[in-house]
């Protein structure tokens, strides 16, 4: 089932209706990611101000999943003791069948298959598992299980959830953020028809006895006494499946698997068209044809068949074309949490304010429409971001709450325009001692700007890194040649930035406006404010009193390094140099990656901790310096020393030499090492050709990191930067292909008109017509193929979780699927070369 966006407060209100002292704590499972821990943030926030009792569990896998659904989804369940009560996923099991996961249905016992227990499901990643999303509903269960004919129940019409649904029966309810109802109708429909069709041998068109024929004509003409549906690949798949099992996690095989849908829906609301032809082949197959009028034979059980055949091929193609198109992403879970609190009234300046940073951390890990990967820049400064269009209107709503929130002090209208959001000036301190507000700045795209220096800053910006090339010591020129146009000396830009020279920091802003776009840094810094586009691009910033003043993008950064690294991981000794004290500690072998899958979790509560406290957060300040120095250097020696290789389906680089590899086995730091890398090849494309390559998506790139101590190298595949389909211009291009349809339509009836009329005329000028009209029509079905696939919804999508399956599939090599993100794998060491060599061959890019 799916909850749209319309009653997005609805399930909430019942639990705090019916919550009570003897209610069981209502559990969140929370991934190990800043956009997921800001949302967790803000629905602990208000659970406490309710009184609810709560239970976090961070989940850093698949497996960690599973473990937490068997200690403490499980026991919640009525069947082994329990009262039910409400698993809250954020960021968790959107790809996968969750009841699976969590073991919901594997238990017996009778009555309620899901046990009471309600699973609210808030991931952004997509696609979607669509069991989760149009099933899920205990009741459809409870109807294949007693074989009653029941029809559905009005509060739920084709899986989406009514204002009269009545919470707290279990089942598995996805929120919407308006993407089901929008794009997925042809999903629904196939998925609902392939639901209420009985299982068939697709064995050849013979029937093998009469029993089996009047069982299809039965089932053609809705006489349905069993709902109960198996596997469509028969038992032949499931033995296979159940074969793989050892080698690869199971839910990540059906998350990507068009052949398997769960707890099918009780009833099709709009059954095939052919239904209603094979009404009367039910109810008198041997009927003998009459005289006059003659009589359509009606169909043989034989032909009902191979039409029902037709319709679920038809069907399973429509699933399996979704599930093959690519990874992406909607929007932040932390945008939906806000919205939901807002919907409830509570909304405020800390619920605020973790929104915008779990908003403003997508960039940080490259998450866009089309996957992860680099995003296109915009010259209004920021990104072209995860969501396009849509996104800006996202960032526009949370601006417009920042000037709601936060009206500007009439007392202290002078002192704000001299510094702040009308002069356009990056600010660093707050107004007063008490100052907790948030602000609109014009961020320029540097690193860390109000803890670094202006130079450092700039040097480990990936935006300013990629277009000056900063590996190379041509680059490193570059960057002094434009300081040095700015006024600003290496001697002053190399001071922190909060003591250099206060009129330097003034003219900071204009001077980049002048200066960046001669070295192509057009998005550098947002534009001046005009009535047309308003403060586009404008980043936010929060004061602390005289404490600290963060940007949400800073913030970002420093609750990454530490989930990626650990607050308490890296030391300064006296002579300022960095080492990592758990190094040691770390030699331990872990094969199976438990004791690393612990310490990812103790960073969490870290994490977790330091959102809600300044002092925490300025104290890993170092942590994130440190991470991306590594990524500085890591990077410029891959390219210098030319250890990126170029495959047929996309480049390759390997880490696993050099102070900083042991960095780089947590996921999501690779990850930011890849897309640097591929930012900086992006740009060396352009130079180069002019263009982007592989017919503009970009050119992707496969990272790999080594892992001593476990013998195990962790794989991430990023897009090329490419195919960024920006939701207006695709809705131009739709209405565009719609209008050259219609035309193409009536030119062919006019042509059908003239070429009826012509019909009496010579044959050798009729002949020619026909020519002339087929030449015509080809080329007008060129114009339109090339149209349909630019406007298709997987190009340029990241597809390396399809190619990663398909490889493990077709090869030996051992390979651990545990990840949330679908480009990222584990393989031994020992099998890398054959996991690259088949995966070159593949589509890694929709």
């Amino acid at each position: 089932m799916y909850l749209p966006r319309s009653l997005i407060s609805h399930l909430y209100q019942h639990l705090l209706r019916t919550h009570h002292a003897q209610s069981p704590p209502v559990l969140i499972l929370v991934s190990l990611e800043p956009d997921a821990l800001c949302a967790c943030r803000i629905l602990a926030a208000l659970l406490k101000r309710d009184y609810i009792p709560h239970k976090i569990q961070p989940v850093s896998g698949y497996n960690d999943l599973a473990a937490a659904g068997e200690q403490l989804v499980q026991p919640m369940t009525m069947q082994l003791g329990g009262s039910g009560g409400v698993v809250i996923c954020l960021g968790v099991g959107g790809m996968v069948d969750v009841s699976t996961v969590l073991g919901l249905d594997n238990i017996s016992g009778g009555g309620d298959p899901s046990g009471g227990v309600q699973v609210w499901l808030i991931d952004a990643r997509r696609p979607w598992n669509l069991g989760n999303v149009f099933a899920g509903r205990p009741e459809d269960a409870l109807l294949e299980i007693d074989g009653n004919a029941r029809s559905r129940a009005p509060d739920v019409v084709e899986g989406r959830i009514q204002s009269t649904f009545k919470p707290g029966q279990g089942g598995i309810i996805v929120y919407d953020d308006g993407d089901i109802e929008q794009e997925l109708a042809d999903e629904r429909e196939a998925y609902l028809a392939l639901s209420d069709m009985p299982d068939l041998e697709d064995e050849g068109e013979l029937l093998e006895d009469s029993d089996e024929e009047s069982d299809v004509a039965d089932s053609v003409n809705g006489a349905r006494n069993s709902k109960k549906r198996k596997s469509w690949s028969g038992r032949e798949d499931d033995e296979g499946e159940s074969e793989e099992e050892n080698r690869r996690p199971r839910q990540r095989r059906k998350s990507n698997s068009s052949d398997n849908v769960t707890s099918s829906p009780s009833r099709l609301p709009h059954p095939p068209r052919r239904t209603s032809q094979s009404s009367d082949a039910s109810r008198s197959p041997s009927q003998p044809p009459r005289s006059s009028p003659p009589a359509a034979q009606p169909p043989s059980p034989r032909k009902l068949r191979r039409r029902l055949l037709r319709l679920r091929r038809k069907y399973e193609a429509v699933l399996h074309r979704y599930y093959s198109l690519g990874a992406t992403y909607s929007e932040p879970i932390s945008s939906l949490l806000y919205s939901l609190a807002e919907e409830l009234g509570r909304e405020d300046n800390n619920l605020l304010w973790h929104a915008i940073v779990g908003v403003s951390s997508l960039e940080l890990y490259g998450r866009s429409m089309t996957g992860v990967g680099i995003s296109a820049s915009l010259d209004s400064g920021g990104s072209a971001g995860w969501g396009g269009e849509r996104g800006e209107r996202i960032r526009q709503v949370l601006r417009d709450e920042v000037r709601r929130l936060n009206p500007p002090d009439p007392a202290d209208a002078r002192g704000e325009n001299a510094r702040g959001e009308p002069s356009g000036i990056v600010p660093t301190t707050a107004r007063s001692p008490t100052d907790t507000s948030i602000r609109l700045s014009p961020e320029p795209r540097f690193l860390l700007i109000r803890h670094w220096s202006l130079y450092d800053s700039m040097l480990h910006s990936p935006y300013l890194a990629a277009r000056l090339h900063i590996w190379s010591d041509v680059g490193r020129k570059r960057l002094h040649k434009l300081l040095a146009k700015m006024g600003v000396s290496l001697s002053q830009c190399k001071q922190n930035f909060t003591h250099m020279d206060m009129e330097l920091k003034r003219g900071l802003r204009q001077r980049l406006l002048k200066y960046a776009p001669m070295y192509g840094l057009d998005g550098l810094v947002p534009p001046p404010v005009s009535a047309g586009r308003g403060k586009e691009g404008w980043g936010f910033v929060r004061s602390w009193g005289w404490k600290a003043c963060l940007s949400a993008i800073d913030v970002g950064v420093i609750v990454g390094a530490i989930l990626e690294v650990g607050k308490t991981g890296i030391q300064v000794d006296a002579t300022g140099r960095t080492y990592d004290q758990h190094a040691a500690e770390r030699e331990i072998v872990d094969e199976d990656g438990s004791l690393e899958t612990q310490a990812w979790v103790e960073r969490f509560w870290e994490a977790y901790d330091a959102l809600g406290d300044i002092e925490a957060l300025k104290q890993a300040i170092p942590t994130a310096q440190h991470l991306h120095r590594a990524i500085l250097r890591t990077g410029t020696s891959l390219i210098e020393k030319r250890q990126i290789r170029h495959l047929k389906a996309f480049r390759m680089a390997i880490v696993k030499e050099g102070p900083d590899v042991q960095l780089f086995t947590h996921p999501a730091a690779l990850t930011k090492l890849a897309l640097w890398v591929g930012e900086a090849i992006a740009e060396q494309e352009k130079d180069q050709r002019g263009k982007i390559g592989k017919h503009g998506k970009g050119t992707p790139l496969v990272m790999a990191g080594m892992n001593e101590a476990r013998g195990v190298y962790v794989i991430v595949g990023t897009g090329g930067g490419g195919g960024v389909v920006d939701i207006a211009i695709q809705e131009k291009r739709k209405q565009k292909i719609e209008a050259k349809a219609r035309k193409k339509e009536a030119q062919r009836e006019e042509k059908e008109e003239r070429k009826r009329l012509e019909r009496k005329g010579k044959e050798k000028s009729r002949d020619k017509d026909e020519e002339d009209e087929t030449e015509e029509d080809d080329d007008d079905d060129s114009d339109d193929s090339d149209d349909d696939n630019i406007d298709e919804r997987g190009y340029g999508r990241n597809r390396f979780g399809n190619a990663f399956q398909e490889v493990v599939d077709e090869t030996n090599a051992r390979v651990r699927i545990d990840s949330f993100e679908t480009c990222v794998v584990e393989i031994k060491k020992e099998d890398l070369g054959g996991f690259l060599e088949s995966l070159s061959m593949k589509a890694v890019i929709g």
